[in-house]
């Protein structure tokens, strides 16, 4: 291995780290749970570009003022610079996949669990998208079509549910009214019982 390319290396694990990290905190919390947003991380980062950005600045003017040997330094710093780019892109994008992703799994509604792990603007990108997903499904059919509602394509019509808690009186679209009482066992419509699903009242027997 060449002297410059253990250079390049030790300069990447030295400036890179505070960005790496970003994307490893990420990476452990693959189990559906959203980690809090890392505003000092990010800020560390940021500061670390400028702290880059600026000596290569310098660097610039001095090479084209006639110094020599200062191109390695300035390529290095740029090679840092695209990276930390990348690592801080690559955490933002995927912060916005698993919100966008919780928006059609859960509804439009954020818990106050997990919206304490979002950031204001965070909140503002979940509510503006909520608002146009909202716009574009009403405008879908002349009574709108909540394609939430199946995130996999149906089987059968009906499925067979449990009833989980004591919930009391159904009525279905139809007029029909069912009485959910826990432990009972129903067949229901697919399209009127998700939600009940989804919010732990019912659970979907396989």
């Amino acid at each position: 291995m060449t002297r410059t390319v253990k250079t390049f290396w030790i300069w990447c694990a030295m400036f890179g780290e505070k960005a790496l990290e970003l994307v490893r905190e990420l990476k452990r919390s693959q189990d559906g749970n959203l980690p809090p947003y890392n505003d000092d991380g990010i800020r560390q980062v940021v500061e670390e570009m400028r702290t880059l950005f600026e000596q290569n600045q310098l660097e610039v003017r001095a090479t084209t003022d006639g110094e020599r040997g200062l191109l390695s330094g300035i390529q290095l710093r740029h090679a840092c610079l695209e990276r930390n780019q990348r690592c801080l892109l690559a955490y933002v994008h995927h912060r916005m996949t698993r919100i966008r992703d919780y928006r059609w799994q859960t509804g439009s509604v954020l818990p106050p669990s997990f919206r304490l792990s979002l950031c204001e603007q965070e909140i503002q990108w979940f509510t503006r998208y909520n608002r146009s997903l909202a716009t574009y499904m009403r405008s879908i059919a002349p009574t709108g079509l909540d394609l939430t509602q199946h995130l996999q394509p149906p089987k059968s019509l009906l499925v067979e549910v449990r009833c989980l808690e004591d919930y009391g009186e159904f009525e279905m679209e139809d007029g029909t009214v069912v009485l959910l009482h826990k432990n009972t066992q129903h067949y229901l419509p697919r399209s009127q019982c998700e939600p009940l699903i989804r919010q732990g009242v019912l659970e979907h027997i396989h």
